[in-house]
């Protein structure tokens, strides 16, 4: 079987790299274009700074909007290298979601390398060392490829408001970190830069805060961002949330994605005694919880398609009646760089939670930010500023484009279609990670953040569409089986490019040839 697979490596590396440059040149020019048409739309929703009284507290080298999982974490990196801190967050009250609950081993790395690792303690965390994938009553499991790394490294889930609680504290606890609960209603500008927020406190004062740089970490219904990116938001689907209690999984310390009609399914541990399952529902409307048409579609449609072990933990959640649910947003990176302001979190990037990528991005673009303000005394020039911290959207672009795309192809191709084409799709990714070794390994390193290149990315996806077509040519290839491969080749195509396209081609391919990647700070 060892000439097959090294002939679909080298076919899917010819037919990636010739796609690649295909759109590397269309690339440029898509992008100039967006920007000139968003260009005068980028401070329609920023306020003029006026004469109002500033913060009690004086001023800030930083200014942080929102302390979720961005937001707490990076207050906590700046004040720890010595800056003056501001962090203006809605509601300081633990949040309760139902994503953001899994951190891949890659996030737990970044974590570690914030020194906010002991934040996953104290919150009955469980380790999380893979995933199993079912589908038509056959399952695997994909262990995470932890062998190099210390025992301690693993995947974690849990309470994702338990989290957030701990790394509020943790950042609070720094005295050049004030941490406040307010409302930031508007950016504050002048002359083309940012100068600060206004935003009213709890008490419903209105005040202003003023900073060298603020930086938006203010979520996925971020009402700013619109001034600092351009902002092309889908929905692809939507998640439905329950808690099963008590529920013994088959694979235990593992996630669990079922391949069920229409869409994938999630299990996980969220504590020692709770389970999070996510039903994901394509589409922006789901069937209405209130008169009873939810729990009906998750008993007759749903319960029918889990694993038998998880069937009456999961009947008895919908029947208790706590369900959820979770709009899912996909949104590419596409700043428009502004003095004085940055963009962070899911207020800056979005991508399918299916594989539960986004606390990754986020931490790893904190690393990068860290490193690039580290040699900064003064933050104050902000036109300068600006400028060197467009390598920031470069340095980031490998590390974030790959989880990005990685999610939103798996979810085009784990989902059911009648396609017979795409339906070949599926089973072919399911038997190529079945196959374990490299075939297994390589995608969950992508998967977990613990490998994440581009160019892997890309060779792993088109080897499991070559693999597909080696799959209907044996034993023996007729008309119509060449027709599916030809347009699987094809549906994989037109998965994976516009999603790439969309992250940049330029930026993360070839980030080195982009200047801003070397651009170095000025003395200061």
């Amino acid at each position: 079987m060892a000439d097959p697979y090294t002939m679909g490596w080298i076919l899917a590396s010819l037919l990636g790299l010739f796609a690649l440059y295909y759109l590397f040149v269309n690339n440029k020019n898509h992008r100039e274009a967006s920007l000139q048409e968003s260009g005068s739309e980028c401070v329609k929703s920023v306020a003029p700074v006026k004469g109002e009284c500033r913060s009690k507290n004086g001023d800030a080298d930083v200014i942080i909007v929102g302390a979720g999982v961005a937001g707490s974490a990076l207050a906590h990196t700046l004040g720890k290298d010595g800056r003056l801190v501001h962090v203006i967050e809605r509601d300081l009250a633990e949040p309760d979601r139902i994503v953001g609950e899994l951190l891949q081993p890659g996030g737990y790395l970044k974590l570690i390398e914030l020194g906010l690792q002991d934040c996953v303690e104290e919150i009955d965390s469980q380790r999380v060392y893979g995933y199993a994938l079912f589908k038509d009553g056959k399952d695997t499991r994909l262990s995470y490829p932890l062998e190099k790394f210390h025992s301690d490294v693993s995947g974690r889930s849990f309470h994702n408001g338990r989290f957030i609680q701990r790394m509020r504290e943790k950042a609070a606890s720094l005295p050049n970190v004030q941490l406040e609960q307010g409302t930031v209603t508007s950016l504050l500008e002048e002359n083309g830069t940012i100068k600060g927020v206004q935003y009213k406190t709890k008490t419903g004062q209105e005040l202003t805060a003023y900073a060298p740089l603020t930086i938006v970490c203010d979520g996925c219904f971020s009402n700013l961002r619109r001034s600092l990116c351009i902002p092309k938001v889908d929905v692809p689907s939507c998640f439905v949330g329950l808690v099963l209690e008590n529920c013994n999984l088959p694979y235990a310390n593992h996630g669990h994605v079922v391949l069920a009609d229409p869409s994938p399914i999630l299990f996980y541990p969220i504590s020692s005694t709770e389970v999070r399952c996510l039903v994901d529902v394509p589409g922006q409307k789901v069937p209405s919880i209130s008169n009873g048409e939810m729990a009906k579609y998750l008993k007759t449609v749903v319960a029918s398609q889990i694993p038998p072990q998880i069937y009456d933990s999961f009947v008895a959640a919908v029947d208790k009646g706590n369900i959820r649910t979770m709009p899912n947003r996909s949104m590419p990176a596409a700043p428009h760089p502004t003095p004085g302001a940055l963009l962070m979190g899911d207020a800056f990037n979005m991508r399918h939670p299916l594989t539960g990528g986004g606390m990754t991005v986020a931490l790893s673009d904190i690393v990068v930010l860290r490193d690039l303000l580290k040699p900064l005394r003064d933050l104050n020039d902000s036109v300068t500023l600006c400028k060197y911290l467009e390598s920031f959207y470069t340095l980031r672009k490998p590390v974030a484009s790959t989880i990005n795309t990685l999610a939103g192809a798996l979810y085009k191709v784990f989902c059911a279609s009648p396609d017979q084409a795409r339906k070949e799709m599926r089973e072919a990714c399911f038997d190529y990670l079945s196959l374990g070794g490299v075939f297994s390994e390589g995608p969950v390193s992508l998967l977990s953040g613990l490998n994440p290149r581009p160019l892997s990315l890309v060779c792993h996806f088109f080897a499991v569409a070559i693999y597909g077509v080696g799959r209907l040519l044996l034993p023996f290839p007729s008309p119509k089986r060449l027709w599916i491969g030809a347009r699987l080749i094809s549906g994989a195509s037109g998965i994976i490019f516009p999603i790439i396209r969309a992250e940049g081609v330029r930026q993360m391919f070839f980030p080195a040839t982009i200047p801003a990647y070397y651009r170095a700070p000025r003395p200061n």
